[in-house]
């Protein structure tokens, strides 16, 4: 494949543990293993597209070189979840013998929270009897769903969601690469759409790139389907000044023309609410509406009566105040 139709997450996605950004005492702890050529079993736990997957690859690349497509194996939990995936292939993988001279095998099973607790148990089995052939990495979203016999097993690392330093250097390097300009508000897009999420990030760079190598704030939210801060701004001083039908039909701009999921919609509500200078009994009340709205979206409510009943909550709330 040309390097040129590559995503550029995947193009640009650190082969080295030295070129992982924002992460610098995860990078300096797992070269310190490579120095030492021995390996515990590992859990990495944190949000999605701080580095864990990443992590795991260049850290097997460190340790076997040009075999390490032999000694390591990457699988996702999330595609098979049961007790079989233990005792099938992750079972067959940890009982063979290193090729190359490598001392062990790495296996990184990815999304390790979504076993079952009857996997996560044949799981500590196996890693507990084939130790001395294959070192296993977890990465998992929550680790308080992983037993805790495999987290008393595991040294563990908690990678932290990126910061805007770290994501606005990759940004300029990429942008730098590809030959585009990007202006200065438009990282601040990036970096409020990504909210620490590296993938995020340039996905969102990436896509506005298609529009135009000259790389805008605007192009950045319209590409993203994303409200501008000024908008969810709008939003909310509407509605709390107890304009009911001056704010819905802001709601219904951002949710039909402008295409914003619902569910982003309140988050970036969210956001701004714990930014605003406010009184604060209003503002727990507003975060405690927003809470009771996303959970009602996650069971399937309708999403045009649950935003609508927010903004109304918010509108009455305000008339009381």
């Amino acid at each position: 494949m040309e390097e040129n139709n590559l995503i550029w997450i995947e193009k640009y996605r650190p082969v080295r543990l030295a070129d992982i950004v924002g992460q610098d005492q995860i990078v300096e702890r797992l070269s310190s293993y490579v120095r030492t050529g021995n390996l515990p079993h590992l859990l990495f736990t944190g949000s999605a597209g701080v580095g864990k997957t990443t992590a795991a690859v260049a850290l097997a690349r460190e340790f076997f070189k040009d075999s390490w497509h032999m000694n390591f194996r990457e699988l996702n939990a999330s595609d098979e979840r049961g007790i079989d995936v233990v005792r099938n292939q992750i079972k067959q993988f940890a009982r063979t013998s290193p090729l190359g001279g490598a001392g062990f095998k790495i296996l990184f099973l990815d999304e390790a929270d979504a076993l079952t607790p009857d996997a996560q148990a044949a799981l500590r089995r196996t890693m507990e009897s084939y130790a001395s052939t294959c070192r296993f990495i977890l990465s998992c979203n929550y680790s308080s769903r992983i037993i805790d016999p495999i987290q008393s097993r595991c040294a563990i690392y908690r990678f932290r969601s990126l910061s805007p330093e770290a994501i606005t250097k990759e940004i300029l390097r990429i942008a730098e690469n590809e030959r585009l300009s990007i202006t200065e508000k438009a990282i601040d897009a990036i970096i409020e759409i990504a909210q620490g999420d590296m993938r995020k990030a340039i996905n969102a760079l990436q896509g506005a790139a298609i529009l135009s190598p000259a790389i805008t704030e605007d192009m950045v939210y319209a590409i993203t389907a994303t409200a501008r801060p000024d908008e969810i701004e709008d939003l909310l001083s509407t509605s709390l000044s107890g304009n009911f039908e001056g704010a819905t039909a802001i709601l219904h701009r951002l949710l039909n023309d402008r295409g914003i999921a619902p569910n982003e919609l309140i988050n970036q509500c969210y956001r701004a609410l714990t930014r605003r200078d406010m009184d604060q009994d209003v503002r727990v009340a507003l975060i405690d509406q927003l809470g009771t709205t996303d959970f009602r979206l996650s069971e399937g409510a309708s999403s045009d009566i649950q935003m609508e009943a927010m903004i109304a909550r918010f509108v009455l709330l305000a008339r009381k105040k």
